[in-house]
């Protein structure tokens, strides 16, 4: 950080009151119980309405991705765990054991999901409940609940909605515990927010800890052993099953990172910035990432987010918020710096931790808009003077909202076409005698063995767990299939006899071939044949 975060010392705090000084006029001083339920019930409202926004428009119909089929495999009562790659984390799988761990329903799930992400934004914005009045946590909650990104992944079993949390609770509760040192809890919240990063993305928690430590050092009511401890404890919390992990499973903590990078594509000096502006256009992953920017408009709110952070940083300053505003501001940057400036590829939901960290000051420059609308004025000029700013800000956030509607429109229907897809393949292969217990190879044989409920077994690549005579020895057993896409049956396959499977825009040009055994001799219809014959 280029300064230290002043923060000035203040008075207790005391309900939902905020303490006096310049910087805590952030958030209003309100007495008795009407005030501290309407500072509860502004995040609530947004939080309550994210969460049905979801049940409505994201729940119905869809299915389980490539990445949630591995996360929640781990957890399921009924179908094999998937391979578990160097770079994953438990955190979201422990998230969605409670329903994933005795019903296979992928609606159940996504309810559960969805009630999750919804208790979680409302947690992540009441960390701050001290530090900005309730309509401006209010007004950044919503702005970063109407994304998208966060629509779409809501309701998913992925990790990085929850980082975002983590990292939005870790930042409230260190300024707290730095302006406060009576606030008691906002030391166990920094612990807990650090450590809820720390289980979804280690790495993660990496950036997030980096800018906090700078400013633990360099904010004096920070420098207590209270804060060094919660840092430290979240860091230990979060992130030790994964390196513990690392050492039973991989061979130590650098190989595991090793690994990881290698799964990655390799970690190094790589722009991606053009990558993730091209990926806002409704795409889940773009990797390789060289796909023409057809859609400009979907990212005109991403290049309009620097602006507005920095206006809303000079109206914080001005308002006498300034560590509310440039922390989460520092924090956004570094953890951005990963997947904008070191990474080959690009993944809208990388950033959504930087987007929910930027929501905090892009709100405190949109509330005095807002404010300065219902000041009383003398004439009529100047009442129109006054409301232009606002009525300009909403037009746009209007045309916004509609961008972001019709993306997370082709988002879900994307997703919906791809679980019938994929239902359609599984009825097929159980047609064909693949039942469970059944193993799965090939292209794209990770999330089909979910649906299928078989397990997946590749013979290469970060999820290997087999070889040619591995697949051959599970044949003798049980039904085995090879998925393979455009291409030519590998050799240790000669002979295994071809399944045609429906060809669908979302599964296109795909056939199976099933090794001699259990399911060999089964489902042989007319378009079935030797693997010697032409797919």
């Amino acid at each position: 950080m280029a300064e230290p975060v002043k923060v000035p010392a203040a008075a207790p705090v005391t309900g939902s009151r905020a303490p006096g000084g310049r910087d805590g006029a952030a958030a209003r001083p309100r007495s008795g119980r009407r005030g501290a339920v309407r500072d509860r019930a502004w995040p609530g409202a947004v939080a309550t309405a994210y969460g049905l926004a979801q049940l409505a428009l994201v729940v119905p119909g869809t299915g389980l991705g490539w990445d949630e089929t591995v996360y929640t495999s781990q957890v399921s009562g009924s179908v094999p765990a998937a391979v578990f790659s160097a770079p994953r984390a438990r955190g979201i799988s422990l998230l969605a054991a409670p329903v994933a761990s005795w019903s296979d329903s992928t609606p159940l799930l996504r309810v559960w999901m969805a009630v999750l992400s919804s208790l979680g934004l409302y947690l992540a914005l009441r960390a701050w409940r001290t530090l900005l009045p309730a309509p401006v946590l209010a007004l950044a909650g919503a702005l970063f609940a109407t994304l998208w990104i966060s629509l779409f992944y809501g309701p998913q079993v992925m990790p990085n909605l929850y980082s975002a949390y983590g990292a939005m609770a870790a930042v409230g509760c260190f300024l707290r515990a730095a302006r406060d040192p009576a606030d008691r809890w906002a030391p166990v919240g920094l612990c807990v927010g650090v450590a809820v990063t720390g289980l979804m993305r280690p790495p993660d928690a990496a950036w997030l800890l980096a800018p906090l430590a700078v400013a633990a050092l360099l904010t004096p009511g920070a420098r207590r052993p209270a804060v060094w401890a919660a840092l430290a404890g979240g860091a230990v919390l979060g992130c030790g099953e994964w390196v513990v992990e690392a050492y039973t499973a991989y061979g130590g903590l650098p190989e595991r990172l090793r690994r990881a990078s290698a799964v990655q594509g390799g970690t190094g000096l790589n722009l991606a910035v053009d990558d993730q502006v091209r990926a806002l256009d409704g795409r889940a992953l773009c990797r390789p990432c060289t796909v023409p920017w057809r859609h400009p408009v979907t990212a005109v709110w991403f290049f309009a987010l620097p602006v507005a952070t920095a206006a809303g940083v000079a109206a914080g300053v001005r308002a006498g918020r300034r560590a509310a505003v440039w922390l989460p501001t520092a924090v956004a940057a570094s953890m951005a710096v990963p997947y904008l400036f070191l990474l080959g590829y690009a993944a809208p939901r990388f950033l959504l931790p930087t987007y929910l960290l930027l929501a905090v000051p892009v709100a405190c420059c949109g509330h005095p808009l807002l404010a300065r609308a219902r000041r009383p004025a003398a004439d009529r000029r100047r009442r129109i003077v006054n409301a232009l700013p606002a009525a300009l800000a909403v037009v746009a956030l209007c045309a916004h909202l509609a961008v972001q509607g019709a993306v997370a429109r082709g988002a879900v229907d994307g997703n919906r076409a791809m679980r019938r897809a994929y239902d359609t393949v599984a009825a097929r292969l159980h047609a064909a005698g693949v039942r469970p217990p059944c193993v799965l190879s090939g292209d794209h044989a990770v999330p089909m063995a979910y649906y299928a409920r078989c397990a997946s077994r590749q013979i290469g690549g970060p999820d290997a767990a087999t070889t040619p005579a591995g697949l051959r020895a599970d044949a003798r057993t049980r039904p085995v299939a090879l998925l393979v896409r455009y291409g030519r049956v590998p050799a240790y396959a000669a002979g295994w006899r071809r399944l045609t499977l429906p060809d669908l825009p979302a599964l296109h040009g795909y056939s199976a071939y099933l090794a001699p055994g259990p399911a060999g001799a089964a489902g042989n219809g007319p378009d079935d044949g030797p693997a010697g014959a032409a797919p």
